[in-house]
């Protein structure tokens, strides 16, 4: 099962983000600011979604990565907006896809005002957040923007359609992690490293670096978020869990039972994946015997290993951003057997 861990952040959290705290207070703003430039018949959507706002991993990417490039300046901070603005997005579709009903222990969008309103909200979060990228004076940025977002929906698209499919390889599932959670982790990565003032040949280096780092503790980051949704509890994790199974959703967990299953398990696993609903329960009680949450936490940790090491050879930096590994450590891989 997961260790009992809440949406409180750790306790060296608040340690991590007080050096940039200011910079984390003043991206809130923006996004509260960024309500008032909506329809008025719409504003109190457009509220509500931003108020699912969490630990604003996101921006804090942002501006650990802007520091390490060279400082931070005003522009960070829109891009930090654009970014969570972006991810806030894909939350409030999440959920109407999945049928999640509570989201950071609150009940989500779709279950307020229902599905039709909730797509149309996180459509205009996607517009605004477009439009912000367009107005930015680095004119790069909303290219980099425009392609993350794309992926991110791609991503989603993707999985959606595999969903029943339990022939679905690790290389795949991999492949679409890294194309929803991971995308933005290294977008708000790259975009710190691009908008900080450096040497041209040192800031394509470090940019590099950057994103990779985002991209491996992005994936990590979703596949924890993954196994939460089999091996958690709803009271601890603050949102509606089960949903993968549910919808017939192929996660880390599952695939590894079926890669190691004979032909005889094999079956009865799909017999139960089948009625993934009805039989969560007892899937996750079969997987926990079969040690594979163990498994999923050695994967957990060589992803992040792999971020680590994109970024322990940075000049300047780097020390916050393995903090943060450090820091994400216990709440990524708190799996226990």
């Amino acid at each position: 099962m997961i260790a009992e861990t809440t949406n409180a952040p750790p306790p060296d959290w608040q340690a991590l983000c007080e050096p940039v705290q200011p910079f984390l207070d003043e991206v809130t703003g923006q996004l509260q600011a960024e309500v008032e430039v909506f329809d008025p018949q719409i504003a109190t959507f457009v509220q509500y979604a931003l108020g699912s706002q969490g630990k604003q991993l996101r921006p804090l990417l942002v501006a650990l990565s802007g520091r390490a490039a060279g400082g931070l300046n005003a522009e960070h901070a829109r891009a930090a907006v654009i970014i969570e603005m972006i991810h806030l997005a894909t939350l409030v579709h999440d959920d109407v896809v999945d049928g999640a009903e509570v989201r950071r222990s609150r009940p989500t969008l779709a279950a307020n005002w229902g599905n039709k309103v909730s797509v149309l909200a996180g459509d205009c979060l996607f517009a605004e957040a477009l439009q912000l990228a367009a107005n930015m004076p680095t004119q790069s940025v909303c290219g980099l923007v425009a392609r993350a977002a794309k992926a991110v929906c791609t991503g989603e698209i993707r999985q959606t359609l595999q969903r029943g499919n339990f022939q679905l390889q690790q290389a795949e599932y991999f492949e679409l992690v890294g194309m929803k959670t991971a995308e933005l982790f290294a977008l708000a990565c790259a975009l710190g490293a691009r908008l900080s003032a450096a040497d041209a040949a040192t800031d394509a280096t470090t940019e590099a670096a950057l994103r990779e780092y985002g991209q491996q503790l992005g994936t990590a980051y979703q596949i924890y978020d993954d196994c939460v949704d089999v091996f958690g509890a709803e009271a601890i994790a603050g949102k509606t869990l089960g949903t993968d199974l549910a919808t017939g959703k192929a996660t880390l967990p599952v695939l590894l039972a079926l890669e190691r299953a004979d032909d005889a398990e094999h079956k009865a696993w799909l017999a139960m994946l089948k009625d993934g609903e009805a039989q969560a329960e007892a899937i996750r009680e079969r997987l926990v015997s079969d040690g594979i949450p163990a498994e999923c936490r050695e994967v957990v940790a060589g992803y992040i290993t792999d971020a680590k090491a994109a970024v322990e050879n940075l000049p300047t930096g780097s020390e916050p951003l393995l903090a943060l590994t450090d820091c994400l450590t216990d709440q990524l891989v708190a799996l226990d057997d």
